[in-house]
């Protein structure tokens, strides 16, 4: 009885009979680092009750059905305002937690009436209902209404709680998160250090509160393309979670699809496809049927099967996702938005261009019904029409439609900057297969500049747009300068991407192509021999073309020497 043990390993020993094998050790009563926990546990979850006790910990434990069953009960007992609110609160959480937003924010808002109505204006409780409801309207994409509300939080939060007080670093975290999902990564990233400094000296170093800060971190990184930081955050949040929550707990999944995502952007897809998988595992397992972070996990599985051409798989993964947001669209339409948008980008890449466009067209007419004219989600869609035109050469549509795009985003600014640099680019690629380079030229210089002022100096967005800048100047006959441009271009994929990625390749026989053309034979033939190495370790089905132009390249370079 009382007996508390660390699980050391997992193993599974008969596939058939579902037999596992787990190894514990024996804790002792001197393990100061449990001990810190288990009180730091019992304090969270304390209440005036057992029943009150009882609903926060089946919320730590992912038991969100059984909490919400627990929590509508008490609310038939007559309690006062304060137990009220309380009840109202973790409810909100619940629905927050099962992806039913509208009814999450009824009841935040049930929670915050209570408190302008019963606690002083600057009050920690009122900046915690500020910043509940701040944390739903971030992930119905509205950042604006979310901002609103953790500004609020915070300002409370600062002005009456201590500076190494949990509930101002959640307020952190909040406002974090926020920054992020709108694109400015610095003030992000700000916050979240924030957030992360408090935890680390008022928890104890193995609390699933530091692991969320850790992955939030590591979320970051993964935008900014610091992969290596990136991973480094999220082993720190698995581990955390490994030790102290159920295989089963929705965290682990979460954190789980977080590090399939940096491995999807440094081009390791079994790697990322393995976490991916593990993610879905865990999901199909936790949550209901139709749960949005379940859709989120058939999403990110399809989008594996994209990147590698296995479209029928692609398809039956991003359709169950469209399934269910198509359930729960009534709380949250700007999923539903995404997964249109998503499967439209997947006919477009697999040149089933009608299909693609009808996809779009239904995203369109949501946005229209639903959505300011000027929301980024909206934008998206008007960006992808315009890759889908570009890419069946009807430049005049394409352009049209980027240029849609473009208005909603400049009218956004300062926020998404970065979704403008990516519209900037599209419209420089249509005026560059147009052959109208200095029209080209102009939009591919425009978002760079952007990309230099918000990324890190090795991102690949960078890349691509000095890989395009270049691709105009050698189009235009300006070799040197085009030279320039993609050996920037070759010196962020030689930091950024593994040494097998397709892309990296890619800038080698850019580079090569260049050098040709200005009679540097010896480097060319150097450069195509790198893309050639990179596409033989990776073992690329389309290596015939290196040995084609290498041949080209040395037939070129004999004369060279005779002469």
């Amino acid at each position: 009885m009382h007996t508390t043990f660390r699980i050391g390993e997992i193993q599974q020993i008969n596939e058939c009979e579902r037999l596992w094998q787990v190894n514990l050790t024996l804790t002792a009563d001197t393990d100061q680092l449990l001990a810190r926990l288990t009180e730091k546990m019992r304090e969270e979850i304390k209440g005036s009750t057992g029943w009150h006790r009882l609903g926060k910990l089946l919320i730590k434990l992912g038991a969100l059905e059984q909490a919400e069953e627990l929590y509508l009960t008490l609310l038939c007992v007559e309690y006062d305002d304060n137990q009220r609110r309380h009840f109202y609160h973790c409810l909100g959480l619940i629905k927050y937690s099962l992806g039913n937003y509208a009814e999450a924010i009824a009841f935040y808002e049930k929670a915050l009436q209570i408190c302008q109505q019963t606690l002083p204006p600057n009050h920690p409780n009122l900046a915690a209902s500020y910043n509940n409801l701040a944390s739903v309207y971030v992930n119905m994409h509205n950042y604006l209404e979310a901002l609103s509300f953790a500004e609020k939080a915070i300002k409370i939060s600062e002005d009456s709680l201590p500076a190494n007080h949990p509930d101002l670093a959640a307020a952190y975290n909040n406002i974090g998160g926020l920054y992020f999902r709108m694109g400015e990564y610095s003030k992000a990233l700000t916050f979240h250090q924030k957030d992360l400094e408090i935890r680390q000296k008022a928890l104890p170093c193995n609390h699933p509160s530091l692991a969320t800060s850790y992955h939030n971190i590591g979320l970051l990184h993964n935008t900014m393309g610091h992969y290596s930081e990136a991973l480094s955050f999220h082993d720190k949040a698995l581990g955390i979670q490994k030790k102290i929550l159920p295989p089963n707990h929705p965290d682990l999944a979460q954190t789980s699809d977080s590090i399939g995502s940096v491995y999807e952007n440094m081009g390791q897809y079994s790697n990322a496809l393995s976490f991916y998988e593990q993610s879905l595992s865990i999901r199909q397992q936790a949550l209901p049927v139709n749960h949005p972070d379940l859709a989120t996990s058939y999403s990110h599985v399809g989008s594996i099967y994209g990147r590698i051409g296995e479209y029928t798989k692609a398809l039956f993964y991003q359709k169950k996702t469209l399934e269910i947001r198509e359930k729960k669209s009534s709380s949250n339409h700007a999923e539903l938005i995404v997964t249109l948008n998503e499967i439209g980008s997947l006919y477009d890449s697999m040149r089933d261009y009608s299909n693609a466009l009808s996809f779009y067209q239904q995203a369109i007419e949501i946005c229209r019904n639903i959505l300011s004219p000027i929301h980024p989600d909206l934008a998206s869609v008007y960006n992808n029409i315009g890759l889908t035109y570009d890419n069946m050469e009807e430049y005049a549509k394409a352009l049209s439609y980027h240029e849609k795009a473009i208005e909603i985003r400049q009218k956004l600014l300062p926020l998404n900057e970065h979704s403008l640099a990516t519209s900037y680019n599209n419209i420089g690629r249509v005026y560059y297969k147009m052959e109208e380079y200095i029209k080209a030229l102009s939009f591919h210089e425009k978002a760079l500049d952007i990309r230099k002022k918000i990324l890190p100096s090795n991102h690949l967005d960078l890349a691509a747009s000095y890989n395009n800048i270049g691709s105009v100047y050698e189009n235009m006959g300006d070799y040197a300068k085009a030279i320039l441009f993609y050996e920037q271009d070759l010196a962020i994929c030689e930091v950024s991407l593994p040494p097998t990625h397709p892309d990296l390749a890619t800038s080698y026989n850019n580079i090569a192509s260049a050098y040709a053309k200005t009679g540097d034979y010896s480097k060319s033939l150097l450069c195509h021999e790198k893309a050639l190495d990179v596409r033989k370790m990776k073992m690329l089905s389309n290596t015939a073309p290196c040995y084609y132009i290498l041949c080209r390249c040395c037939c070129s370079f004999v004369p060279n020497l005779d002469g």
